[in-house]
């Protein structure tokens, strides 16, 4: 049986608590520090950051204190992976390289950088622009160039297309950045085996939990934001083992 462990509380003060070496995956989401990009751009995510975004913190951090805060993340990302274990990044594609340069500082091994599709996304100001459908995520493992990757004799490629996440999976309540349960599973089962321990430092509502539970993993997450920690607890715990 797998076990969930969450904390409410800041990711660095629960990382700390961890002990070196004992994480198989780092599965995480975090803030894009986008908050003072947007300012001054008349758009809906602007309103829509203004309105969700409050309590992420980092996000509307200058980019020096935001590196800063991620290098820390880092730091410490490395102290608790194994030697072997893998790091999945979300992030906005603007900031990919920043954080390709913070993670190769402390010792990880850059992998690639892939594409999440969305298929069916918000059109905001669809007669105005491109419709925003892509995030990237980046892939790292640590001390090894190679580890755990599931594939079964198929090719997998760097592009993953799925819907966002369901109505369903939003009945405890809305994230403005929520990922689907499916997405979150793909990683999941490539870079982990049954048993091994996955760690979301940026939880939010507990996408990445919910994949581990539901797959036998072992969970670790972790989210500063009391409302969307009640989400996650609540999505994680529905799970049925």
């Amino acid at each position: 049986m797998a076990d969930s462990i969450l904390y409410n509380e800041d990711c660095i003060r629960s990382m700390k608590r961890l002990a070196n070496g004992s994480i198989d995956l780092i599965l995480t989401d975090p803030p894009y520090n986008l908050g003072n990009f947007m300012k001054g751009r008349d758009t809906n995510l602007k309103k829509m950051r203004d309105n969700f975004f409050g309590d992420a913190g980092w996000d509307d951090l200058s980019f020096e204190d935001w590196e800063k805060s991620m290098d820390n993340f880092f730091e410490e990302s490395v102290r608790v992976l194994k030697k072997g274990g893998a790091m999945i990044v979300f992030m906005a594609i603007i900031k990919v390289e920043s954080i390709i340069k913070i993670a190769e500082r402390h010792g990880l091994y850059y992998k690639t950088t892939g594409i999440w599709h969305k298929l069916n996304p918000m059109p905001r100001n669809m007669n105005l622009h491109f419709v925003n459908s892509t995030e990237a995520w980046i892939y790292f493992t640590y001390k090894k160039r190679t580890g755990t990757f599931n594939n079964d004799g198929k090719v997998l490629h760097d592009f993953i297309e799925t819907g966002v996440a369901a109505n369903g999976e939003r009945k405890f309540g809305k994230h403005p950045t929520q990922k689907p349960v499916q997405l979150m599973e793909f990683f999941v089962k490539v870079l982990t085996n049954e048993g091994e321990t996955v760690l979301d430092p940026f939880m939010g509502s507990g996408s990445v939990g919910v994949a581990a539970k539901k797959n036998n993993r072992n969970f670790i997450g972790v989210e500063i934001n009391e409302n969307y920690f009640q989400i996650a607890t609540r999505r994680i715990q529905e799970v049925k083992e």
